[in-house]
């Protein structure tokens, strides 16, 4: 059996020696932490796919989550740096939500744990028997 020590290294980079298996697991506990939450991934992925946007686009293109949820989301994401707000002052107010350079920098995060679900064993069946 292949150690995964060997395997994965701790730092992507390769700029962190100092790096321990503790140290790695604490780190993505971390951002998984940051990342949690029923509409986090939903928004951000929005925000990947179409940029900027309006609260009100968003809410109208995330059905189901609440005016309140979605502005608690976004307050965790903006306190977190994932997600700048520019507010507008006009009348109504405007206020825009994008990725700060920090969020957009996960993408080929979230894209390498999208192709890793893809090839889950048995995904395609079950995929067929929920369509």
């Amino acid at each position: 059996m292949a150690r995964t020590d060997k395997k994965v290294g701790y730092s992507p980079t390769g700029k962190q020696e100092d790096v321990t298996p503790q140290r790695a697991a604490s780190g993505v506990e971390g951002a998984f932490r940051m990342l949690e939450g029923r509409w986090k991934m939903v928004i951000i992925f929005h925000l990947f796919a179409r940029g900027v946007l309006r609260f009100s686009e968003l809410e109208k293109s995330i059905p189901g989550v609440s005016q309140k949820m979605l502005i608690q989301q976004l307050r965790e994401l903006e306190r977190d740096g994932v997600v700048s707000r520019t507010v507008y002052p006009q009348v109504p107010p405007r206020v825009e939500y994008g990725l700060t350079d920090w969020g957009e920098a996960m993408c080929p995060a979230l894209d390498a744990l999208l192709e890793w679900a893809a090839m889950r064993p048995g995904r395609a069946a079950n995929d067929a028997k929920s369509g």
